[in-house]
């Protein structure tokens, strides 16, 4: 890494260019540009599914070098019809991003993501290597049962109270199968239903996400079209193992053995556990893997913003060619 890393985010810097693609008729995608116009593209995947972007991703890239792309997928943020689940599979996620490569003119970018936004960056780079320039991946999720399993119970072990307020919303009765007592509840067409248990959801994570209590974080998860987004996506596909064959994005590392690549872990990540970077890791030598010692899930974290930071500005010499 370079010796001179910028261990802060770079200053808030403002889009000039905000667009929507019409994907198919019914869903539309919200994107943006900042940094700088001729700049090396770089995209960033945000997690979830369904969390969307927010402003302060554009402060992990360098803006004097980097045209910063940041984009809500289907159903997030943004991108409309908020929270629709229709035609909102990995596949279909897969393809946004290259209708958007393409509709901007770009021929490669550096791809960066966390938690789910990792799981979509090995997806779309395993089908799409040519495209990439580079991998950061944060917070590395694989959507594997034993990793959907430790969501919805394992996590009691570590953060026992959130845990007890989670599964406190679903009737005892149910409580056997969370996944799907909390997938009717999301699905079901009546806001009242829908939106407690999208609060519940997504109010769950938000307390299990940093090492240290972080209040605003928490209640960023609770503004109802977060919720929403997140908890009804998230829940769609986990019921459906994310679309994809179990351990295929291990089983496919091949397919991106010489993109340059750097995993960033938080060791006391809770949600997305380190077990699972792991796994990748070492079925993925070539990249460069660093575990922050006093992080957990945030990609906010003092320690992981700095690698992150770090990552992305030594992968400055990488050429858009």
């Amino acid at each position: 890494m370079d010796s001179k890393v910028a261990r802060e985010l770079y200053p808030q810097i403002r889009p000039y260019d905000i667009g929507r693609i019409d994907l198919d008729g019914r869903h539309s995608m919200y994107y943006e540009q900042s940094g700088r116009r001729d700049g090396v593209p770089v995209v960033f995947l945000h997690g979830g599914p369904g969390a969307g972007t927010v402003s302060a991703y554009r402060r992990f890239f360098d803006p004097d070098h980097y045209r910063i792309i940041l984009y809500d997928q289907r159903g997030a943020g943004q991108s409309t019809p908020h929270g629709d689940l229709t035609d909102n599979t990995t596949p279909h996620l897969i393809a946004d991003l290259e209708q958007l490569r393409t509709h901007l003119g770009i021929e490669k970018w550096h791809v960066f993501g966390g938690s789910w936004g990792s799981t979509l960056a090995l997806a779309y780079s395993q089908t799409h290597p040519i495209a990439c320039l580079s991998l950061v991946l944060r917070g590395i999720f694989l959507c594997r049962q034993a990793e959907i399993n430790w969501f919805l119970y394992g996590i009691k072990t570590i953060f026992p109270q959130a845990w007890a307020d989670f599964a406190g919303h679903i009737p005892l009765d149910e409580r056997d199968d969370l996944l799907i007592a909390y997938h009717q509840r999301l699905t079901n067409p009546d806001p009242e239903i829908h939106m407690k248990a999208a609060t519940a959801w997504s109010t769950y994570e938000g307390r299990c996400s940093t090492l240290l209590p972080n209040k605003a974080l928490v209640s960023s998860f609770a503004k109802p079209t977060t919720a929403l987004g997140v908890a009804r996506i998230e829940a769609h596909y986990m019921i459906n193992n994310i679309f994809f064959d179990a351990d295929s994005l291990l089983d496919n590392i091949a397919n991106i053995r010489n993109i340059p690549g750097v995993i960033v872990q938080g060791r006391y990540d809770i949600v997305c556990p380190i077990t699972t970077s792991h796994d990748l890791a070492t079925v993925w030598p070539e990249a460069r893997y660093e575990v922050i010692d006093d992080a957990g899930h945030s990609a906010f974290e003092p320690g992981t913003r700095a690698a992150l930071v770090a990552a992305m500005d030594a992968f400055r010499d990488i050429a858009n060619t």
